[in-house]
């Protein structure tokens, strides 16, 4: 079931994310974008990274990756066709030792060099992927420059190559463009080194040292890199300059030392909307000319100390947007507990539509008990039984148990119960009240929908008072019961009486005529009585039966309703864990405010189409019929309605300022001056995106010396929202504050860029340095070049 809500809850946020980015602008990127993945540690990240693009940039389709990694990493990214033009790999299968080795990272490098098939094969790949960029040279305004983003993770031992692979990519791309701008993305995940924490940290500070190497001023590269079909080599050589344009330092913990909710999710987010800010074709000069357009050398002098040493950047990333899966668990949830209610709230019936919902009205009990017993016609056969030779003289002076006695002695009884009575018990036997009962409410639950299993199973309480029918049941058997025992006595009494007295006709000397005539009489008095009583026990028999399976029918429809009750739990359980998810404010008044909003689109349609519209088959279906399958169709329907008659209706089709606003005053009475202004609300946003794009690195100093900040709003410029954001805080300002302007309703973004720190700032390399020493003095080698060649650690 949590799969089916996860399906159906990310299902509705992405196909409201398409309407409206059918209505909203969807950016476009200038350049050819390249990113490329080094180390197979960065293979989860290619799946989310291409998804956002995909959602962001018109021109998605042509942005290529490429990922360069060992067979030990498994198949990297998406599967599928679709993705198979955009997504390169090239695994690099170097003879090493396993991941025990104490110099993994040295031994990777030396093979590297040491194996030219590697290196050959690594070129045609390369070279592959230049010649592939050209097919969407349509796709692009510029082809003057190619935009080459490398990500890594800062622990993997992969990243010894990134010098060689960057600048090999470099050079093969500078021979079908003018300029290549390489920008390095070194991710820091914690959490996931928890296991192998002393090695994963000395691995990352191996790899951050060599980083501060690569981007100092006078960092300088030669090696013979590039490869000829023929097996020649031609030098790549890197003058004295930092290597890339700018290395972005991004990690799971934030600036406060706090994981995030959503993991590594905001850090691909940050890689994206950074591609998108420094790469974004320009559309329209009147908003993209607004204020604060992103200016890369701007950026990157604001962040250079004196001493001209590069500083790394890091940045931050929140979004405020309609919670479109918490919704949609929400209005399901809403969707369930009002068709629940509508059942459990049902019209009390009459003790008469009780009995005749489930078939025991008396008339159709007394019409089952008919057919159980013999066709009474066959008592006839009584009158020409073999009597014994009595006089009628002698008849008449005897009572009628007498009478019977001398005419047949025990023929008659043996006769009645042998063909009557011994008969109605097989087929009581072979009756199933179960099956006709089941059949009954079968017939009845489909006819009467909004009739349901919460109604039997109180119907058929036995406890604190019996229910409705169940007393119905037992005052019916009470009365069977008294009426079998008044005429069983009646017929005592008549047995008693006198045959002379008994009024079937008599003839004066005519003693075998009078004898036959008594037969007669006698047959069709008694055992006709006799017969009447046999029915009345039938009837009292089926009824005590019934009264027994239903306790088996409460029983099982009670297990029913727990199933419609536990279902409705579980969807609340759903929907309360994925607000729990959202902000607190982003995520308030959700179950207030769509639980009105649900109600009132219920009624809507019930005044529509009537009462028992949800319970028809097009619709959610009987319940009481659907939970013998299980609650996966019943789940499947609700599904259903939402996406179809509920989700889709007039109350979701709002911005997301005005979604936020309804709910935020729709616990406040229409008279209440404490109701959330506009403005109000706005102030709350702001502060919310300003907290929530904290940067993703943790310093040792907050305020470290050279820290520049810069902040960009990625939404609608003509949303009120963002321009009180342009106008909050002006005059208190310290930073760059930009608008890149897309026409939305769904939401807005802000990315945070801060940079001017260096390595001794970063707690990581802090705190994972003494884990370095301990290492390398125990014999560990981390790197390929010669540890001299490195800065001094600081």
């Amino acid at each position: 079931m949590r799969e089916i809500l996860r399906q159906y809850a990310a299902g509705y946020a992405k196909s409201e994310e398409q309407l409206t980015l059918m209505e909203d602008d969807q950016s476009s990127i200038h350049y050819p974008e390249v990113y490329l993945f080094i180390g197979d540690m960065t293979a989860a990240a290619i799946e989310p990274i291409m998804e956002i693009h995909d959602r962001k940039w018109d021109n998605s389709a042509s942005v290529i990756y490429f990922h360069v990694g060992t067979d030990r990493g498994g198949r990297p990214g998406p599967k599928g066709s679709e993705s198979s033009n955009r997504l390169h790999s090239y695994q690099l299968d170097l003879p090493v030792a396993d991941g025990a080795s104490k110099s993994l990272r040295k031994e990777l490098y030396q093979a590297f060099y040491q194996e030219r098939g590697p290196l050959s094969g690594l070129n045609k790949a390369i070279r592959k992927l230049s010649h592939h960029i050209s097919d969407y040279g349509r796709s692009y305004s510029s082809f003057d420059r190619v935009h080459l983003s490398i990500i890594t993770r800062v622990d993997d031992p992969f990243n010894v190559f990134i010098p060689e692979i960057s600048l090999l990519a470099e050079s093969i791309f500078n021979q079908s463009f003018k300029s290549v701008q390489m920008d390095l993305y070194a991710l820091i995940n914690e959490r996931e080194q928890i296991e192998t924490y002393g090695y994963a940290s000395s691995v990352g500070v191996a790899f951050l040292r060599e980083l501060e190497l690569m981007q100092s001023r006078d960092y300088s590269f030669s090696a013979p890199l590039q490869m000829t079909e023929d097996g020649l080599s031609i030098p790549v050589v890197h003058p004295a300059s930092p290597l890339f344009d700018l290395v972005y330092v991004l990690s799971d913990k934030n600036e406060r030392g706090i994981s995030g909710y959503s993991g590594m999710q905001d850090i691909y987010d940050i890689i994206c909307h950074l591609g998108l800010l420094k790469n974004r074709k320009q559309k329209d000069e009147a908003y993209d000319g607004i204020r604060g357009v992103y200016n890369n050398t701007s950026f990157k002098s604001n962040i250079m100390t004196e001493s001209g040493r590069q500083g790394f950047v890091s940045a931050g990333f929140a979004r405020v947007k309609r919670p479109n899966e918490p919704i949609a668990l929400t209005v399901l949830y809403h969707l369930c507990r009002g068709l629940l209610q509508r059942m459990k709230t049902g019209p009390e019936p009459e003790v008469q539509e009780c009995l005749t919902y489930f078939g025991l009205d008396p008339e159709a009990v007394t019409a089952r008990a008919n057919r159980m017993l013999p066709n009474v016609e066959h008592l006839d056969g009584l009158k020409g039984m073999m009597s014994h030779p009595v006089s009628y003289a002698g008849l008449k002076r005897m009572n009628i148990r007498e009478a019977e006695e001398a005419l047949f002695g025990e023929g008659c009884q043996q006769f009645f119960h042998s063909n009557y009575e011994l008969e109605v018990q097989k087929r009581l036997r072979d009756t199933s009240t179960a099956e006709e009962l089941h059949a009954a409410l079968r017939r009845s639950l489909s006819t009467h929908p909004h009739i349901g299993c919460y109604q039997i199973v109180e119907w058929t309480s036995d406890k604190g008072g019996a229910g409705i029918l169940l007393e119905a049941v037992r005052s019916r058997i009470r009365d069977l019961g008294s009426l079998l025992k008044t005429e069983q006595e009646g017929l005592t009494r008549y047995y008693e009486e006198s045959v002379e007295t008994q009024p079937f006709k008599k003839l004066p000397f005519r003693d075998k005529q009078n004898v036959r005539q008594f037969i007669r009489f006698f047959v069709g008095e008694v055992y006709h009585r006799r017969y009447e009583l046999l029915l009345l026990e039938t009837e009292l028999a089926l009824y005590r039966l019934y009264e027994a399976e239903l306790e088996q029918i409460h029983r099982h429809y009670k297990q029913q309703a727990s199933m419609l009750d536990q279902l409705e739990a579980e969807l609340l359980e759903a929907a309360q864990s994925s607000i729990r998810t959202a902000d607190d404010y982003i995520g308030q008044n959700l179950m207030e405010y769509y639980g009105l909003v649900t109600e009132e689109l219920m009624l809507e349609l019930e005044s529509k189409r009537g009462a028992a519209v949800f319970f028809e088959d097009r619709y959610v279906g009987n319940l009481s019929v659907l939970t013998h399958e299980g609650t996966e169709p019943i789940l499947a329907n609700m599904i259903r309605v939402c996406l179809r008659d509920l989700l889709t209706a007039e109350p979701f089709v709002q911005t997301f300022e005005e979604e936020l606003l309804r709910r935020a005053n729709v616990t406040i009475e229409y008279h209440n001056k404490q109701v959330l202004a506009k403005e109000d609300l706005f102030k709350v946003l702001y502060r919310m995106l300003e907290e929530n794009s904290v940067t993703l690195v943790r310093l040792l100093d907050y305020t470290q010396e050279h820290r520049y900040e810069e902040k960009y709003f990625f939404g609608d410029a003509d949303s009120e929202f963002v321009r009180y954001a342009i106008r909050a805080d002006e005059a208190l300002r310290v930073y760059k504050l930009g608008i890149v302007h897309e026409k939305r309703s769904s939401g807005v973004e802000k990315l945070n860029l801060m940079g001017g720190f260096h390595l001794e700032d970063l707690m990581y390399y802090r705190n994972g340095r003494a884990y370095y020493e301990t290492y390398t003095a125990n014999g560990y080698e981390f790197h390929g070049m010669e540890p001299a060649l490195l800065p001094e650690l600081r």
